[in-house]
């Protein structure tokens, strides 16, 4: 496996070595050892996973306190862009985003620490995604900024027009406000 960091410390591309031949092809996904090789000793304890349509951007999410949680994050079929924004108040990187494509065929995947926002939006026709969680998930430690805050400005690659969210995501504080007021 590769492990490449991006501009947020913490985010790392994981590009795993694939073995193809005349009947497809292999690779180890997840190898705990080697993670902790590299100062990445997390101990998921939940898998997700999630289909969607062209068009739709889930997030941008985290759970809070004690329940926040790293993600390791990965499209299975379709593409996706998958963004991570720094939500770690002080942070010299703070409200900065990495977005990284991530499809069935490159198998790339990404590394995503506690105190990061996280979301994706569909690039293709369909995605399956699915991700490990290092922490079991909350309800009461939701958190959600606006996926189209201006503070943040991510670029989806989707058309506006096109872009299908929930209505919870529609109605997620905006990055100012817990600038501002707190989360």
């Amino acid at each position: 496996m590769n492990f490449i960091e991006t501009k947020l410390p913490g985010v790392i591309i994981v590009e795993p070595k694939i073995f193809k031949d005349e009947r497809g092809y292999f690779y180890e996904s997840y190898n705990k050892a080697e993670f902790n090789l590299h100062g990445l000793g997390y101990n998921f304890v939940q898998d997700n996973q999630s289909m969607s349509s062209y068009g739709v951007v889930r997030g941008l999410h985290c759970q809070t306190g004690e329940h926040a949680q790293t993600k390791l994050v990965r499209c299975l079929y379709g593409n996706v862009l998958d963004v991570a924004v720094d939500f770690r108040l002080g942070s010299p990187t703070f409200g900065k985003y990495v977005a990284v494509e991530l499809s069935g065929e490159n198998k790339k995947q990404l590394l995503i620490p506690r105190g990061f926002l996280h979301g994706f939006s569909v690039l293709s026709p369909t995605a399956v995604f699915a991700y490990k969680c290092d922490n079991f998930y909350n309800k009461r430690s939701e958190f959600g900024i606006r996926y189209d805050d201006p503070d943040i400005n991510v670029d989806w690659r989707i058309p506006a027009d096109k872009i299908i969210v929930s209505e919870k995501d529609k109605l997620a504080k905006r990055l100012q406000d817990v600038i501002n007021h707190g989360r």
